[in-house]
Formats: C-alpha cells, sequence, structure tokens
C-alpha cells in the first residue's frame, strides 16, 4: 500500500477530506493533493497527520516484536 492510499483511507475513516486534512497540517489543498498524486508524502508530513488526527502507529518487526506510538 503506498503513502497516499494510506492517507486516502484515513480520511475516509475519521470522514474528513484530503483538503482539510491540509489545512490542518497547514498545507494549502492544491499541493497537498500534487503529493497525493504524485506519492511524494514525507515521512515528516505522515507523522503530522497521525499527529493531527491522533492516531496510534504500530510498528511490526519481521521477528514478530512491534512497538506501538501514541500520539498524545
Amino acid at each position: 500500500m503506498t503513502r497516499s492510499e494510506l492517507i486516502k483511507i484515513i480520511c475516509q475513516k475519521n470522514n474528513i477530506s484530503l483538503s482539510e486534512l491540509a489545512r490542518r497540517i497547514g498545507q494549502t489543498p492544491q499541493n497537498f493533493n500534487k503529493k497525493i498524486l504524485r506519492n511524494t508524502i514525507s515521512d515528516d508530513e505522515l507523522s503530522k497527520i497521525l499527529l493531527v488526527l491522533n492516531i496510534e502507529q504500530k510498528i511490526r518487526f519481521s521477528d514478530g516484536t512491534s512497538i506501538e506510538m501514541k500520539t498524545d
């Protein structure tokens, strides 16, 4: 799954438009939409999206261990 696909799913699950998400992370909807189309969302931008929407992250390693990151 690409980051763009992930962000679209996150928006659907949170009942928020891509334009509103762009505004919440301090970008113009036009600029953010171009990044979505090109799939050029940076690590920092993805982290900011998760923080703004209060979404928890879980990182799973190949050995089965995982780390949960909560945005408080």
